[in-house]
């Protein structure tokens, strides 16, 4: 007794129609060790003037202000400060 085969398309692609693998290629590439990965590709570009990670402590009433106006008020924070400096330069 013969079943009949499904009607598959075939999702074979010929090596020669395969792009260039080139040292961008490489460079760019996830590099794993097992399951793990070590280290991924490009990520973001690097800015050019970086911020600087630093401990403050503020009082409550400028922690509240800016927290109850929602997500980023910590840009927003830094926003203020920057504009101040600008006043007074």
């Amino acid at each position: 007794m013969s079943e009949k085969k499904p009607n598959i398309p075939s999702t074979w692609i010929d090596p020669d129609d395969a792009p260039e693998l080139d040292t961008q290629f490489f460079r760019e590439a996830d590099l794993y060790h097992g399951d793990q990965l070590i280290r991924r590709g490009r990520g973001r570009p690097k800015l050019a003037s970086r911020k600087v990670l630093l401990s403050v402590r503020y009082s409550p009433e400028v922690v509240t202000y800016f927290r109850q106006t929602g997500e980023g008020w910590q840009s927003r924070m830094d926003a203020v400060l920057r504009e101040y400096i600008q006043r007074k330069a």
